[in-house]
This record gives structure tokens, C-alpha cells and sequence, in this order.
């Protein structure tokens, strides 16, 4: 079960990476401003916890909204821990509200990826 979690955490991050990139690039090399992606990056971020819920889901094969919970709950913990030990700053209530919203979505990912996954589906 804790491997499953750690592909969702995993996933996340990388697909997390990828997006800071591409964004980083799009900043660069075009006229857009940080202001003007913030919707695009919300939707990605939103994206990312679904597939790594998903992924976790999938891997673990059962218990896919305990699944998809511990993966938004441990990258939670691992953005908290960022942000307090590197900026020496705790979360808004807007931020709260965000990292919410991201577990319900990653355990949303979890239930998917469980009943996807599934091999007791008939054809």
C-alpha cells in the first residue's frame, strides 16, 4: 500500500517538474506574465493530484479513496514542510482551502483508479 502512494507522490512531482518547465520557457520566450498563467497553473496542479491519486490507486488495486487520500495528504505534508522549513512561513486560509481541495481531488483520482484497475470487471 505504501508503494502505491509513493508512485502517486512520485508522479506528481514529476509531472509537476515537467510543468514548471514548460511554464519557465513559456515565461522566457514569450511576452506572458506570471499573472496571466495562474488559471493554467491551478488546472495543471489540479490534474497532477488526480493522476498521482489515480496512479496510487491503481497501483495499490483496493482501498483506492484511502489511497488517493494518503498520496494528497503526504505531497500536503511535503508542500507544508517546504514552505515552513524553507520560507519559514505557514499556510493562508486560501492555501488551506487549495490543499483541500487537492486531497478530495487525488482521493477522486484513487476511486478511478481502483475501479480501473479492477479485474473482477466482466466484459
Amino acid at each position: 500500500m505504501s508503494v502505491a502512494v509513493i508512485y502517486g507522490v512520485g508522479s506528481i512531482f514529476a509531472i509537476a517538474m515537467i510543468a514548471s518547465l514548460i511554464v519557465s520557457i513559456l515565461l522566457r520566450f514569450t511576452s506572458l506574465t506570471e499573472s496571466s498563467l495562474t488559471y493554467v497553473v491551478m488546472i495543471v496542479s489540479f490534474l497532477s493530484l488526480f493522476i498521482g491519486g489515480f496512479i496510487s490507486g491503481g497501483k495499490g488495486k483496493k482501498q483506492g479513496l484511502f489511497l488517493g487520500g494518503s498520496t494528497g495528504l503526504l505531497y500536503l505534508l511535503v508542500m507544508f514542510l517546504f514552505q515552513y522549513l524553507g520560507h519559514d512561513a505557514l499556510f493562508t486560509i486560501k492555501q488551506w482551502i487549495y490543499y483541500g481541495c487537492f486531497v478530495i481531488t487525488a482521493m477522486m483520482g484513487g476511486v478511478l483508479g481502483v475501479n480501473m484497475s479492477s479485474d473482477s470487471r466482466t466484459d
